[in-house]
């Protein structure tokens, strides 16, 4: 197994709604890893970033904190990941202060100018398909968009996030992305251990796999 440096972003990246099912995945072999945690206090957020601390570090997995960059902060996390609204009401110098990568949201080319402002580690571009997680006011991107927005960012690593299943992942990547942010294919799936099983396998050969 190759290990990746600290604040790598593996190919593969999914996104878990809480601590337990981190716990679940990231044995299986995860390397990239988003915990995104909704309408929690902010003691329980702090108590669940701890617990997916102590996994991700014994699992050689990069753990990526959505929306609480207060408690990633206290926690001693590496990464948070924010969207348009909490970047426009975080304290972007304390996170920056505390040593923490930023990923950041878009889904527009005004949210683009937004987030290279704000000079990330990375930037997420999102709905290339059509998804159920949400209501969405934006359209599916698909894959021109990847490529525009690659070229606007250089060589920030680029994460496609919503609708991707497995069978759609090679083109998400040969359209220019790095990492592809998957939640609703294994969390809907009668299996999601074994689904997660199937993506680590599937993206063995890609650029960024490190397997």
């Amino acid at each position: 197994m190759t290990r990746k440096m600290a604040g790598a972003l593996d190919v593969f990246y999914p996104i878990v709604p809480d601590a337990d099912w981190l716990e679940r995945l990231v044995p299986l072999g995860v390397r990239t890893v988003q915990l995104r945690i909704k309408g929690a206090e902010s003691a329980d957020v702090y108590r669940q970033i701890k617990a997916s601390l102590t996994v991700t570090r014994d699992y050689d997995c990069q753990l990526i904190v959505n929306d609480y960059w207060r408690e990633a902060i206290r926690a001693g996390a590496g990464y948070v990941h924010l969207g348009q609204e909490d970047l426009a009401a975080a304290d972007l110098a304390a996170i920056k202060a505390a040593g923490l990568r930023l990923g950041i949201s878009t889904h527009s080319t005004e949210e683009l100018e937004t987030a290279l402002a704000a000079a990330p580690d990375y930037v997420a571009l999102g709905p290339i398909y059509e998804t159920r997680l949400k209501a969405m006011k934006w359209g599916p991107q698909g894959f021109a968009r990847i490529g525009e927005w690659k070229a606007r960012i250089g060589e920030l690593p680029l994460v496609a996030i919503g609708g991707i299943k497995l069978d759609r992942a090679a083109g998400v990547l040969a359209a220019g992305a790095q990492s592809v942010a998957v939640i609703t294919d294994f969390m809907t799936a009668p299996q999601p251990e074994e689904r997660v099983r199937q993506w680590l396998q599937g993206m063995a050969g890609a650029p960024g796999g490190g397997r």
